[in-house]
C-alpha cells in the first residue's frame, strides 16, 4: 500500500507541474482560455502567498509547515501510532503531494502558477496541487469525524 501511495504522490507532483507547464507555454499571464461553458477555464495568475494571496513573501512559513506535515505522515506511516484507515492514509498522501508540487513552484519559481477558474461561483484562481490538498484535508476530517469510531475512543488503562 505505501510503494502504491508514493506512486499516488509522484503522479499528482507530475500531473501538477505538467498542468502549470502547459499554463506558463500556452497562456499569457492574466490571460484566459475557455474550458466547459458554464463550469470553469483556464486563467494563468501568479500566486506569490498561500489561499487567497495571504502570507505573500513568507516562503519560510510554507517550507517549515511542508516539511512538519512530511515528518508527521512518515511518522505516522512508520510508527502507527493512530488508527487511521487506508483512506485516511490516501488523504493524506493526497495533501502531501499537492503540498510538494506547490513547494516545487515556490522553490523554483518564487511563486505559484495557478489556472484553474470556476465559472459558476466566485473563487479564487487555483491548481491541481490546490485541489489535491483541499480535497484530502476534506475527506480525511470527514471521514476522520463521521466514520472513524476508532480514533476517537478513549483508551481504557
Amino acid at each position: 500500500m505505501y510503494i502504491a501511495m508514493g506512486i499516488f504522490a509522484l503522479v499528482v507532483v507530475i500531473l501538477d507541474q505538467v498542468s502549470k507547464y502547459l499554463t506558463v507555454t500556452y497562456i499569457p499571464l492574466g490571460g484566459s482560455v475557455k474550458a466547459i461553458e458554464g463550469l470553469f477555464h483556464f486563467t494563468y495568475v501568479q500566486n506569490r502567498g498561500a489561499a487567497f494571496s495571504a502570507l505573500q513573501g513568507q516562503l519560510w512559513l510554507f517550507m517549515l509547515v511542508f516539511l512538519a506535515f512530511a515528518v508527521f505522515f512518515v511518522w505516522v506511516v512508520v510508527k502507527k501510532p493512530f488508527p487511521f484507515t487506508k483512506l485516511e492514509y490516501w488523504c493524506m498522501a493526497s495533501v502531501l503531494a499537492g503540498g510538494l508540487g506547490n513547494l516545487i513552484d515556490r522553490l523554483r519559481l518564487g511563486y505559484v502558477v495557478d489556472m484553474i477558474c470556476t465559472d459558476f461561483i466566485r473563487f479564487p484562481v487555483f491548481n491541481v496541487a490546490d485541489s489535491f490538498v483541499t480535497c484530502g484535508v476534506i475527506l480525511l476530517l470527514g471521514h476522520l469525524i463521521l466514520f472513524n469510531r476508532a480514533f476517537w475512543k478513549e483508551e481504557k488503562k
